[in-house]
């Protein structure tokens, strides 16, 4: 099932996002397996297996090094469609976002609206049976990839900022978007710019109730934070770095402090996997996890960057070197590091968004204070 170029593109995935040709083929495998969502419930394309069935079958993907496929509509707008949307929406979607045949894209943040999602600016106006959509939308991850988008706008002015928004399902191709996709500072394209002007989308486009996108949005960020796996790949990251320090020439182990810091973060990732699994079973008994997984979202992307530090300091000079074309799956040539380390330095660069996107840790911080705390 995994060709060499798949194997090659999961090696040298960098962030979340794993080379995009190469996802959307791994998803159409996946598809065609019965594999395409697991998570879902069984009528709409799901496995049925139980949590350890899941779990199991992620973490061999990941030992296997398959790529990850393009997840914005499988892990976080499918959920919401299955739980909010109409029989029509569910059977013009779900389809296509779980062959791949379609990709979808979050438009959330604007400029000036992040944390502070409620000040959204971007307006959707009725005008018969369409809305006329104004605005834009940034740090829009594949966005340059998407054909549809699914947008927070602002339909009501009159009431409190939360309360007049709503949940709009939007085809890229529509009239009067336009993309602007942004270079990372590891060279690669996956964050966006979207502009919206005078695009006209269908009413029969609104998931749930108008005005009430917030609770929509509210529903999908606890999926976005807590339906992720951290700790598959973080234990992938801390094979690595034993790969490294195993190394003859490499110095890193014999450094106490060093290994002290190891040791811990082996730990609280070992911590951070039961409680994953205590918010899996959540959701599959049909449970909200609530600010549970603000806490795990947290805890894994801390320990994310953690790991990347640990790995920058372990690869020592042979992080340095910088080939941006040895992260394309069809680059077979040599390379100017070691293998193991063709990919750190962009791995630790895109480390440090982890803690901003999805609600900044301390957004998820001020969450578990109020909510499992009591503070």
């Amino acid at each position: 099932m995994l060709s060499p170029e798949l194997v090659r593109a999961g090696e040298r995935t960098t962030s979340v996002f794993s080379d995009f040709e190469a996802g959307r083929k791994w998803q159409s495998i996946l598809h065609a397996k019965g594999w395409g969502a697991p998570e879902w419930p069984i009528e709409h394309g799901g496995t049925g297996w139980d949590i350890q069935q899941h779990y199991i079958f992620l973490e061999e993907c990941k030992l296997a090094n398959a790529p990850n496929p393009v997840m914005m509509g499988i892990q976080m707008l499918g959920p919401m469609l299955i739980h909010f949307g109409t029989e029509a929406q569910k059977q013009q979607f779900l389809p296509g976002i779980i062959s791949g045949d379609d990709v979808w894209c979050q438009g959330y943040s604007e400029p000036g609206s992040g944390s502070d999602l409620a000040s959204l600016k971007t307006t959707a106006e009725q005008d018969g049976d369409e809305y006329v959509v104004n605005g834009t939308k940034i740090w829009t991850s594949m966005a340059h990839h998407s054909n549809w988008i699914f947008c927070l706008v602002r339909t009501g002015k009159e009431v409190k900022p939360q309360a007049g928004i709503s949940f709009l399902l939007i085809d890229m191709a529509t009239p009067g978007i336009t993309v602007a996709p942004f270079t990372s500072l590891d060279g690669e394209v996956e964050q966006c710019q979207v502009f919206f002007e005078n695009v006209r989308v269908p009413v029969a486009n609104l998931l749930g109730e108008e005005n009430q996108g917030w609770t929509v949005a509210k529903y999908l960020l606890e999926f976005e934070r807590g339906g992720q796996h951290f700790t598959i790949e973080l234990k992938k990251q801390l094979s690595k770095l034993h790969r490294l320090m195993a190394s003859e020439t490499n110095r890193a182990k014999e450094d106490p402090t060093y290994a002290y810091r190891v040791a811990e973060t082996e730990i609280d990732v070992m911590a951070l996997e039961q409680t994953e699994l205590r918010i899996k079973g959540s959701l599959s008994a049909g449970d909200n996890p609530g600010a549970l997984s603000s806490l795990v979202k947290v805890s894994g992307t801390e320990l994310g960057q953690r790991c990347a530090e640990l790995l920058i300091e372990a690869a020592g000079q042979s992080a340095i070197p910088w080939q941006s074309e040895v992260l394309s799956p069809e680059y077979t040539g040599e390379t100017a590091a070691p293998a193991e380390c063709v990919t750190t330095m962009a791995e630790y660069i895109n480390s440090r968004a982890t803690t901003i996107y999805g609600g900044t840790a301390e957004i998820q911080r001020g969450i578990i204070a109020k909510h499992v705390l009591g503070l």
